[in-house]
């Protein structure tokens, strides 16, 4: 990877981190020269992580005004974990059926990581990046790319709209016990238990997620 690579991958995750703690809140402009100001860099990696966002659904062009942080409303956020929770039950079964052992303990491990971060305290952006890095390490098994895509994107937006729950004591505890029990049906090879696990866990964050709304 040449060293203009590493810094573009370097200031995307900068960006997604802003986005994600919210220092970049919805609907904020992602200006290439103000933040290449701000990050030091030449306008040339922003423009492309800004480019990337929008890629990812992570922001929106808007004609003559620039691009900007995407803003997903509840509606939409139902939409997207409706259809999410087909996706990464879809997922959860084909990688059940695919991995080694081996791989199913790597995934153990990442779990067993997240437990330890949740003991260490709140870290929402932590814990949003563990919480990415198992799903993603579970659809990476099911070996289907068309698949992963798909849930790539609808990942982008549900962290953006569902990242206080990271900072509750109780949702980050009841989030690793579902991740435990797909985890669970991995391991011992139960495809149908995996798949109908990752279904309930995604189901189940929408509800937390709506409880929270109406909190605010």
């Amino acid at each position: 990877m040449t060293e203009a690579q590493l810094l573009g991958d370097a200031v995307y995750a900068q960006l997604v981190d802003r986005i994600f703690t919210g220092a970049l809140a919805p609907g904020a402009p992602l200006s290439v020269p103000a933040l290449a100001a701000e990050l030091d860099v030449s306008r040339s990696p922003v423009r492309d992580s800004v480019q990337r966002l929008v890629a990812e659904g992570l922001a929106v062009s808007v004609p003559h005004a620039g691009a900007r942080v995407i803003e997903v409303d509840d509606t939409v956020i139902a939409q997207v974990m409706t259809v999410r929770r087909l996706l990464d039950g879809l997922a959860a079964r084909e990688a059940t059926e695919r991995a080694t052992a081996a791989q199913a303990a790597e995934l153990r491990r990442l779990v067993e990581k997240q437990a330890t971060e949740i003991e260490a305290g709140a870290d929402p952006l932590a814990d949003a990046r563990l919480d990415l890095e198992f799903h993603t390490a579970v659809r990476d098994l099911a070996a289907n790319p068309t698949l992963s895509d798909a849930l790539h994107r609808l990942d982008a937006k549900a962290h953006l709209h569902n990242s206080g729950l990271w900072a509750d004591e109780s949702s980050r505890s009841i989030a690793l016990d579902e991740h435990r029990r797909i985890i669970d049906a991995i391991e011992i090879g139960d495809a149908e238990a995996a798949e109908a696990a990752a279904m309930a866990h995604v189901a189940a964050v929408l509800v937390r997620m709506r409880r929270q709304a109406r909190n605010r």
